[in-house]
């Protein structure tokens, strides 16, 4: 198996529901490392892109307003990155099925997911479904630096005139 890395989202209901910890401890039992994580506030166009596959879709815009937070509210997601040997099948094996009804009741979609009344998959968690799906996710949730190791190649850019918040 190859070593391969993988996005993991917490969603809001996730966070709501008090389900970190939980989740957590069952993503241990694939021994991955966590090579990244932080704790976000989603803008809508972060939501439209990470969903950009579904826009087609009667119900993008319930989905992008749920991993806003804006049904939970909540405006929090905890994103992560796995890596291991075969990182994207243990991870997906653990969450279960994209939809909470199909998942196997001991995953973590099939113990905590539901479906809303309008058809939204409340699941709990994302889990890239393969490599591309999860280089190209990573790199929209991370920048090179907010991850431990050189996964992807980088190329370094000179910003200036950069207004940046710092601690007081």
């Amino acid at each position: 198996m190859a070593v391969e890395q993988t996005l993991v989202l917490i969603k809001p209901d996730g966070l709501v529901k008090s389900l970190t910890g939980n989740i957590l401890s069952r993503l241990s039992e694939t021994k991955l490392v966590i090579i990244a994580s932080r704790v976000l506030t989603v803008s809508r166009e972060l939501a439209e892109e990470h969903y950009a596959h579904l826009k087609d879709k009667p119900f993008f815009d319930e989905l992008v307003h749920y991993l806003m937070g804006d049904l939970h509210h909540t405006h929090r997601v905890m994103a992560l990155v796995y890596q291991g040997e075969g990182a994207i099948a243990k991870v997906r094996q653990i969450v279960g099925h994209t939809n909470p009804e199909e998942a196997d009741p001991v995953s973590v979609r099939g113990a905590y997911g539901r479906i809303t009344t309008t058809g939204v998959f409340e699941n709990v968690v994302h889990a890239s479904s393969s490599t591309e799906d999860a280089e190209k996710e990573i790199k929209l949730w991370f920048k090179p630096d907010e991850v431990v190791g050189d996964i992807y190649p980088t190329r370094e850019i000179v910003i200036t005139s950069v207004n940046e918040r710092v601690w007081a």
